[in-house]
């Protein structure tokens, strides 16, 4: 990877490179903002990261007020607070600085700033979408995980704390002005975090290349995106330093979430409700669901299977579709198994208590009805229980 600053748009205005952030107070001036407000989330203030934001606006003269109280899983209640800082501030335009949560945090605050209202008003199952019409304040998303690729999405996924699940709000208009991809910020991830949000990135490219629509562009995306994450995801969690290791993992993310306008499946439908009801982080809930999932799907995948196979290096020439399948899925639960991801829910916290209401908001979750396979309450259920 070279050392230079990138810049390309997909539509989004992509700057990738090490060394990017240092431009931040430049990128602001080129789409308008003066005062931005800089939506984070509590540890990200105990990280290196922020000091290092935080001194290049200071030192560049950006006024900013701060917003730091977005949940792990946002609320809809994050939002307002945030709205009150960034109206009480008088700002005008947004920093989401941080992991999948931040970023869909801000672009929330967008929509409330511009039109008003709460959050559960856009609902996209409601047809809130049809709601938000712009303009709205712009945003720098600055990602700090390669999981979500909310920087370049079009959605924002929050918990509702009256229901009780998570919905989706979904408009062209909330993908964000800029993106600024610096594979330096992610060098202090965890491990543990390092390969949950790398394993989110990579059940994006997979669900979305499974899905039976035609979309030949983000077929060939999301092929790239899990050959990026076959060769680099072990190498960023056992050496978090390598920034190659880093910054393509950066790239598997953003692309997975350009290749999931396609659609989603059965896995973050298991996933949303796993995060809404017994608050396992996302791309943890994705990464310990997938392969049961994928041996769910394999009879409808066993193309899309036999092409993810090739993302790991396995030449399927010589073999049937059924066992470059088969090698695929064992490919995946061997990254999983090198990469120190559970096996079971019951690692991470979820009881057996709990399966009736994950199978009902699982079912529920709109992502299981665009999964290749047609899926059942009882299907989600099962799939449940054998991951327990």
């Amino acid at each position: 990877m070279h050392n230079t600053i990138s810049k390309f748009s997909f539509p989004t205005t992509i700057y990738f490179g090490a060394g990017a952030v240092d431009e931040l107070a430049g990128y602001l001036r080129d789409i308008g903002i003066k005062k931005p407000l800089l939506v984070t989330d509590p540890g990200m203030l105990k990280t290196d990261v922020f000091p290092r934001v935080e001194r290049v606006l200071k030192d560049s003269g950006v006024a900013f007020a701060l917003f730091a109280g977005v949940n792990p899983n946002p609320l809809d209640s994050d939002i307002q607070k945030a709205v009150d800082v960034y109206e009480a501030e008088e700002c005008d335009g947004l920093i989401g600085l941080g992991g999948g949560s931040a970023l869909d945090a801000s672009k929330m605050v967008q929509v409330i700033a511009a039109h008003g209202g709460r959050v559960n008003d856009y609902d996209i199952s409601g047809g809130g979408n049809q709601k938000i019409v712009g303009p709205l304040p712009p945003m720098i998303a600055v990602p700090t995980t390669s999981g979500t690729g909310s920087e370049v999405g079009s959605c924002s996924v929050i918990t509702s704390v009256e229901l009780g699940r998570k919905f989706l709000v979904c408009s062209p208009l909330l993908i964000p002005s800029i993106a600024l991809l610096d594979p330096e910020l992610t060098v202090g991830m965890p491990a543990s975090l390092t390969a949950a949000t790398g394993m989110d990135a990579f059940t994006h490219c997979l669900e979305a290349l499974s899905v039976k629509d035609f979309h030949p562009m983000c077929d060939a995306i999301a092929l790239k995106g899990m050959e990026y994450v076959a060769k680099y995801l072990e190498v960023a969690v056992k050496e978090p330093g390598n920034i190659e290791a880093r910054g393509f993992m950066q790239l598997a993310a953003m692309m997975g979430a350009v290749a999931f306008q396609k659609d989603l499946g059965a896995v973050h439908s298991l996933s949303h409700a796993l995060s809404a009801h017994c608050h396992v982080p996302h791309g943890l809930a994705n990464a310990v669901c997938l392969v049961a999932v994928m041996k769910f799907n394999k009879s409808s995948c066993l193309d899309e299977y036999a092409e993810v196979a090739g993302c790991f290096g396995i030449n399927t020439l010589a073999i049937s579709r059924e066992e470059a399948a088969e090698k695929a899925i064992e490919a995946v639960a061997g990254l999983k198994k090198r990469i120190g991801i559970a096996d079971r829910l019951s690692e991470v916290g979820v009881k057996e208590g709990d399966l009736a209401e994950l199978t009902e908001k699982a079912f529920l979750d709109g992502c299981h009805q665009s999964n290749p396979r047609p899926c059942s309450r009882d299907d989600l259920g099962e799939l449940f229980r054998q991951v327990l």
